[in-house]
């Protein structure tokens, strides 16, 4: 199949982008069938504000490691009725 670039909207900035056919090619081996509806620096900004950049930080909760009774922070409130580990411990327990 040949593949020719084509020139598509940005739907978040309305700026037009070229869906190069070595981009179509890759989305076609991929089994994508969409064509990408944001330009690549859009795309870029919505993958990093997605993945936590520029967001506050989580909440961190006290805890006691049940194994080496150091004091930690968990990203979960602990419950009464199942352990919680230090990473070290916790590492160990999945090894």
């Amino acid at each position: 199949m040949e593949f020719t670039d084509k020139s598509l909207t940005c739907r978040d900035c309305n700026r037009e982008f070229t869906f190069t056919a070595g981009e179509q090619e890759f989305y076609s081996q991929k089994g994508l069938q969409n064509e990408p509806r944001r330009c690549p620096e859009c795309r870029t900004t919505r993958r990093q504000s997605s993945s936590g950049y520029g967001q506050s930080p989580r909440q961190m909760f006290p805890a006691v490691c049940a194994s080496c009774g150091v004091e930690t922070q968990v990203p979960f409130q602990p419950k009464q009725e199942r352990p919680v580990y230090c990473s070290d411990c916790f590492s160990k327990q999945r090894d």
